[in-house]
């Protein structure tokens, strides 16, 4: 759950914290009380795209060294503190001679900016270390043909929400109204506190999962066509491997690389082009971060219902194959996008979006992703061999790295498509908007005309009733 706000206070903070006028700019004379950068948009893209890249790199190296030599659990602590000095240093970040009325500003402090970049390192390669290790653990708590996993993995998928329901709400409220330090701090908090109460209770509820490798040389839990040498591995294992690889760097990069538009070009477009008074129904506008607490909302609130139909459809033979679910995922992203259609258009033409079109594709998009996300995690803890399932866990979290790197890339031609240099479809923004529309869908078009042969590949046998109902 901390875990989470860090990454969505980042999300929701970063952009806006970097393209925020410098002390020095102010145009009014007046000192600017939060400066920030002062950078381009799209340099912001960029700088947005490469963090969130390396943030989902970096699990790959952590997995590994979870697999081979920390185990899970003492891998996620070392992240864990990790990530809390990441935010302290960013918090620090202030403290370097920055005051209003100031000749120096955050854009000309070397110690401000050496501070930010070491700052934005240590989340990186905290989140290494963290970021695929819950997720295995979770897995080891269910056997390998247990029909719960994908609604156990949905109900996880909710509780981590609550974090990035909190963080633009607290951290984001914090960042843009008492100052960017602010915000960036929360997060350190949270991060300290969740710790200390997972060392406290593990030794009563996660007793012997996540241990290193020498202290759970077997697993029993395993299933058994994913046990064998180390150094070799079955026809069975490589075909279920290749399921993991088609639909991560295929099916995951095309979701996410659309959906991470909301921490860059939409939430500048909330920034900038959104009535946030509500119809003026508000005397002020409301922080445009707190947009970004509408996805996780919608998780917390879906996500239960979600896991409730997959063991519904599973009991009565109808539960859609995990290729299935995730075309179905892609379908319902794109369709989220159309209200962005719309609301660019009415932008467009020189006047404010109404604040329920972001609304609407927040809670749209939100129900491809309860089709995609939790089940592919599911999916990869049931597929992988065990001996390398955090690294494969790693691997799956690389194809997000490569979605934030080109959703950074792919916000950057949104300013060119709003200016006219470009068009796709429709003219301006609507445009950008409009191609976020077609690609997902045409995507989930190819994985569902795949869906037999990884079907097929997945080498799994349908859950049958067990006595007096029960699975």
């Amino acid at each position: 759950m901390w875990e989470r706000f860090s990454y969505y206070g980042m999300r929701a903070l970063l952009v806006l914290y970097l393209i925020s006028a410098t002390d020095a700019e102010r145009p009014d004379g007046n000192p600017n009380l939060n400066p920030g950068f002062g950078w381009s948009e799209d340099s912001a893209y960029l700088l947005y795209g490469v963090y969130t890249w390396a943030v989902y790199l970096t699990p790959i190296f952590g997995g590994l060294l979870a697999d081979r030599l920390l185990g899970t659990h003492r891998s996620l602590l070392v992240g864990g503190w990790i990530i809390a000095s990441g935010h302290l240093t960013l918090a620090a970040t202030a403290l370097f001679g920055i005051t209003p009325g100031a000749a120096v500003s955050l854009q000309t402090s070397p110690g401000a900016l050496l501070c930010f970049v070491g700052g934005l390192t240590l989340i990186v390669i905290g989140t290494g270390f963290f970021k695929p290790c819950a997720t295995v653990m979770v897995g080891q708590l269910y056997s390998a043909d247990d029909p719960r996993r994908d609604a156990g993995f949905t109900l996880f998928y909710m509780g981590i929400n609550v974090g990035a329901v909190l963080a633009p709400l607290v951290a984001g409220t914090l960042g843009e109204i008492l100052g960017w330090h602010w915000g960036f701090g929360a997060a350190a908090v949270g991060m300290i506190l969740g710790i200390v109460v997972y060392q406290l209770l593990r030794p009563k509820y996660l007793s012997g999962i996540g241990d290193p490798p020498r202290q759970c040389a077997s697993d029993t839990r395993a299933d058994a066509a994913n046990k064998g040498p180390p150094a070799r591995l079955t026809i069975v294992q490589w075909q279920r491997i290749g399921v993991i690889l088609i639909l991560a760097f295929v099916g995951n990069i095309a979701f996410w690389t659309a959906f991470e538009q909301a921490g860059s070009s939409m939430n500048v477009f909330a920034a900038q082009s959104t009535d946030r008074t509500v119809w003026g129904l508000l005397s002020e506008p409301f922080p445009a971060t707190w947009y970004q607490s509408v996805n996780p909302t919608a998780v917390i609130i879906f996500a239960p219902l979600f896991a409730w139909l997959w063991v519904w459809l599973a009991r009565r033979d109808l539960d859609p194959s995990i290729p299935t679910k995730f075309a179905l995922g892609l379908w319902l992203l794109g369709l989220a996008f159309i209200a962005m259609v719309f609301g660019a258009a009415s932008a467009d033409d020189g006047g404010l979006a109404g604040p329920h079109w972001l609304l609407i594709t927040y809670i749209v998009y939100t129900w491809g992703e309860l089709c995609l996300s939790p089940v592919g995690l599911a999916m990869v803890t049931r597929l992988a061999p065990v001996h390398l399932q955090s690294m494969m866990m790693g691997l799956w979290f690389f194809s997000f790295s490569l979605s934030n790197l080109l959703a950074g890339l792919v916000a950057r031609f949104s300013t060119k498509l709003e200016t006219g240099q470009w068009t796709f479809i429709v003219e301006g923004l609507s445009g950008f908007y409009m191609l976020l529309v077609v690609v997902p869908i045409a995507v989930g078009c190819l994985i569902l005309a795949m869906s037999p042969l990884l079907s097929r590949w997945m080498h799994v046998r349908r859950f049958e009733p067990g006595p007096a109902g029960q699975t």
